[in-house]
């Protein structure tokens, strides 16, 4: 497979308008940079995280033991990129805790989902997003719904071909990975289908088809350990780790442009299960204003009919 365009750092700087400076931020991102491409084009920026405790192997070792068993997933490394049925992914038979210990040989991949639940997590993820909400604001303002994954996984470890509904900022802690990333807009990798599907649909069922053709119209970062990148919203995306081991942070948010773009593909989705052909989203802004207000009422009912005592 061959990739279209091959992105290299960008000149750093470091902000943190609208807040008292941190004594030492963990962020390095251009102010520039940041205007032109937030949740528009992916880039990579700087951060300063390498070496912070919480992501020693032994702590999240201790982390993959404490976590509920509900958000950390974690299965066999070595597969396809294009893994659409997520059931028939492969797992090694390992605790989380073992995945861990044992992550330069067992040939897994691990990501502790909702890993803010440790309050040491949520620490370092809201200094994160909070040296990031200053630059998002004059933007696309109302940052909402931190979430933050810790990814650990073994060397030549994939990750399978998929896109996510947060906004995110991944950090590379250890090692480094090869990462693949198309454009949301891009119709010729992602139809309006699958994005009313992925929004309609549970978020574990979030791999997608992948087809080689596709390759050439991704933009490839070589992601190294001190390096952050940024991936706008459902910019669908695969990942090859390199030779080692490999630990990645994602700091997720949504905002509130972001949540209505969710609502108005879930109501298309329901519109194109009654036979219809939905407009897409942004075609008119007025026509969206119209399904987001469709959308409200119709929540509005569901939650008046579920309240309702039975009468008889």
């Amino acid at each position: 497979m061959q990739s279209a365009n091959r992105a290299v750092a960008p000149s750093l700087g470091s902000t943190r308008p609208g807040k008292q400076a941190a004594a030492s931020p963990f962020l390095d991102i251009d102010p520039e940079t940041f205007r032109t491409h937030f949740n528009r084009k992916p880039f990579l920026f700087r951060h300063h995280l390498c070496d912070h405790p919480l992501f020693r192997l032994s702590n999240l070792a201790e982390l993959a033991r404490t976590l509920p068993p509900s958000i950390v997933e974690y299965n066999a490394g070595k597969i396809p990129v294009s893994l659409p049925d997520q059931e028939n992914t492969p797992h090694t038979g390992l605790s989380a805790e073992e995945t861990v210990r044992r992550i330069e040989e067992c040939s897994s991949w691990m990501v502790l989902k909702r890993a803010e639940a440790d309050p040491g997590c949520l620490e370092v993820l809201n200094q994160c997003l909070d040296e990031i909400e200053p630059l998002s604001e004059p933007l696309e303002p109302g940052m909402c719904e931190r979430e933050a994954a810790i990814f650990v996984t073994s060397p030549g470890s994939i990750t399978p071909y998929h896109m996510d509904k947060e906004i995110n900022f991944l950090l590379q802690i250890r090692g480094s990975k090869t990462i693949s990333v198309f454009s949301a807009s891009d119709r010729e990798v992602l139809s309006e289908v699958e994005l009313e599907k992925h929004f309609t649909g549970a978020a574990i069922h979030r791999n997608m088809v992948f087809h080689d053709r596709y390759q050439g119209r991704a933009t490839v970062f070589e992601l190294k350990a001190g390096y952050g990148i940024h991936i706008p919203t459902t910019d669908p995306h695969w990942i090859k780790n390199g030779d080692g081991v490999s630990i990645s942070f994602s700091n997720g948010f949504k905002t509130r442009a972001s949540l209505r773009r969710g609502m108005i593909y879930t109501l298309n989705g329901k519109i194109r299960k009654l036979g219809f052909d939905p407009a897409p989203y942004g075609k008119g802004p007025l026509r969206d204003a119209m399904k987001l207000q469709v959308l409200r009422a119709l929540n509005r009912a569901q939650r008046w009919l579920n309240v309702q005592p039975v009468e008889g």
